[in-house]
């Protein structure tokens, strides 16, 4: 089973993934991951992305394309695979269709947890960390008793930066802006499953679990 996850930042994805990885027995590849691995194997490829990595540049295309090549070749994948972060160009999605039709292979789903921005903002602005514990609240979804303090271990609670409202809006801008040619790639093709992303962390897995028993079959 070949499958790719979109989603905006905050949608649930690495938590579905790693559910899907459980179930299924199928590697979860991210782009980082497969960047990071091909650096400490030292391929070509990987060489050469590190080249553009120590600068703080975004990888090229050509770059990443090739990297994903040599991971889908490798035995793990011989059953299947998720691809996370990957696509995020319609570029990348082309250029991904012709490695799969080298390897005689297709994409057998493309789940998308469709998120709206404004709840997306009410899980990740809101959100607040333990400064001493690392417990995590949300003000509005799972408010600690004492305001700025952890029901664990009384710690102060913060906001990462990166959790910030600015932050979160451009983070979705971006994504919005490289995602919807993509929905609308795969739309196209007749691979593209939503899943209702405002529902609980059960709900969501049983629509991916009701929607990957309908593709087996």
């Amino acid at each position: 089973m070949n499958l790719i996850l979109l989603g905006p930042p905050g949608a649930g994805k690495g938590t579905q993934a790693k559910r899907i990885v459980e179930k299924y027995g199928i590697p979860q590849i991210s782009t980082g991951d497969m960047l990071r691995d091909a650096v400490a194997k030292g391929t070509e490829l990987g060489k050469k992305a590190k080249e553009y990595m120590d600068k703080g540049e975004l990888v090229p295309d050509e770059v990443v394309i090739g990297i994903v090549k040599e991971r889908l070749m490798q035995p793990d994948c011989e059953n299947g695979f998720i691809l996370d972060g990957f696509p995020r160009t319609i570029n990348q999605a082309e250029a991904l269709d012709d490695i799969l039709d080298e390897m005689n292979r297709k994409i057998d789903a493309v789940i998308n947890i469709a998120v709206p921005d404004e709840e997306i903002l009410k899980r990740i602005v809101y959100r607040r960390i333990c400064k001493e514990c690392g417990a995590v609240y949300n003000l509005i979804y799972s408010p600690p008793k004492v305001d700025g303090k952890c029901d664990k271990c009384g710690g102060d609670l913060y906001q990462r930066d990166d959790d910030k409202e600015e932050t979160v809006k451009e983070r979705l801008r971006v994504y919005r802006e490289q995602t919807a040619p993509l929905i609308d790639y795969y739309s196209r093709k007749g691979s593209l499953q939503n899943v209702d992303g405002t529902k609980n962390i059960e709900e969501v897995w049983s629509q991916i679990v009701a929607l990957l028993e309908g593709i087996k079959e």
